[in-house]
């Protein structure tokens, strides 16, 4: 059986890729955005194409069902995948702000909300420490990078990061 840090790792890792396989499956097919093209007084889109219904609908679902999977409520999965899209939205929505095209890389600001506001959503749940929601985000960050790479290698992602 995994500790509870790796089952949550985990849960945030599929949060964050599920959106990215089906897009690479389904390519635009389904691929409503979130933002429905809208622009900010700056001119840059709110989120940009890269968020969508479909992949919201899915990181959630998929998430509950892996929580599931796991021994953990749906309902974790649920949150833990709500959580992470919102920390996505976040850095999708700082990065329009400076300017940063969709999909492009932000050291830092593309991983840390992503898995930070999960683990902060469920640290109660768990009881986890301050020093264990760093640690997973970390972790995060490693794994995200080094499976980035692995799903440009295998034609999954546009870009490696």
């Amino acid at each position: 059986m995994l500790p509870i840090e790796l089952k949550l790792l985990l849960l945030i890792l599929i949060a964050n890729g599920i959106p990215v396989i089906a897009t690479a499956i389904c390519g635009q097919r389904g691929a409503r955005t979130l933002d429905g093209g809208r622009r900010l007084d700056d001119g840059q889109r709110l989120w940009g194409d890269s968020k969508t219904w479909r992949g919201l609908l899915l990181a959630l679902s998929v998430t509950s069902l892996a929580a599931s999977a796991l021994g953990l409520p749906a309902q974790i999965g649920i949150i833990i995948g709500a959580a992470a899209m919102a920390g996505d939205l976040l850095s999708s929505f700082i990065k329009r702000r400076l300017g940063m095209a969709s999909s492009s890389m932000a050291l830092g600001l593309d991983q840390i909300p992503e898995s930070l506001l999960p683990l902060l959503a469920v640290a109660g749940e768990f009881g986890l420490t301050w020093t264990t929601i760093i640690l997973i985000t970390l972790g995060f960050v490693v794994a995200e990078l080094a499976l980035s790479q692995v799903l440009f290698r295998l034609g999954v992602r546009n870009r490696p990061y």
